[in-house]
């Protein structure tokens, strides 16, 4: 007798359900802020606790997942962060925006930051630091807020707004408020092509910060320059100027897709 999985799947379908499933649970649990309770994935997943347990077995055994002993409950394992940072250490622009860093934080004297969208919202994964920068408490894997950084408020306007959506009402609840609206900094961000901050998240230090777009407009990644300086935010500035071509030059749209190049 055939077995569950040796079923021919429906005309038009593809894929095994298992595996289409297994995904369900890794992906509720990549957007949970996080390590997340047996309970609380059977709530985001809609999935039975006896089912969920057998996949999170099979996690737990290939390293996929971790179990905090106290509290038992579930977080992303080391396994999973592998194969996170594969599939952005592949990602071209993110690749390229990475080794073109250190030019530009040299060529215009500043710190330069390179940041992802990524499950807790806009993150640090490169820095490039200024020796005419004192130091911050900005670091690898920082996250960074939407409506008072710089970095925030380019993925606040160029995300579409299912994703930055809960990042957005959770700063909100937690009373983070910035000058500008929501409205308002998508509004000013798209028409400017660059975000700016004097002081509002870092004291003392002013921040732009320029989106790195594919073919379909989606930020893969942000650069931002941090300057004791608050005329690098000018309109005028050189400071931006050299920002704006270095995403524009690196983002999907300056290649020719019929060359690739």
């Amino acid at each position: 007798m055939a077995s569950p999985d040796d079923t021919p799947p429906p005309a038009g379908r593809r894929g095994i359900q298992s595996a289409g499933t297994a995904v369900d649970v890794l992906t509720a649990m990549a957007r949970a802020r996080g390590p997340v309770t047996l309970g609380d994935l059977a709530r985001m997943t809609g999935m039975t606790a006896s089912t969920l347990h057998r996949y999170l077995a099979s996690f737990l055994e290939k390293g996929l997942v971790v179990q905090q002993g106290r509290s038992g409950a579930y977080d992303l394992g080391r396994l999973a962060v592998e194969i996170g940072l594969a599939a952005l250490n592949r990602s071209r622009l993110v690749n390229d925006a990475a080794d073109a860093l250190p030019d530009l934080a040299r060529a215009t004297g500043t710190s330069a930051l390179l940041s992802v969208w990524g499950p807790e919202g806009a993150t640090i994964v490169r820095i490039e630091r200024s020796e005419r920068l004192v130091a911050t408490a900005l670091g690898l894997g920082t996250r960074l807020p939407l409506l008072t950084s710089a970095t925030g408020q380019v993925f606040l306007a160029h995300l579409p707004d299912a994703l930055s959506r809960s990042e957005l009402t959770r700063e909100q609840a937690a009373g983070v408020t910035g000058i500008k609206t929501p409205e308002a900094i998508r509004a000013a961000v798209r028409g400017n092509g660059y975000a700016w901050v004097d002081s509002q998240f870092l004291p003392g230090l002013a921040a732009i910060a320029a989106p790195i777009l594919d073919w379909q407009g989606y930020p893969e990644a942000t650069a931002s320059l941090i300057s004791t300086d608050p005329a690098i935010t000018r309109p005028d500035s050189p400071v931006v100027a050299a920002l704006k071509r270095f995403a524009a030059d690196l983002g999907a749209t300056s290649i020719n897709p019929a060359s690739g190049a």
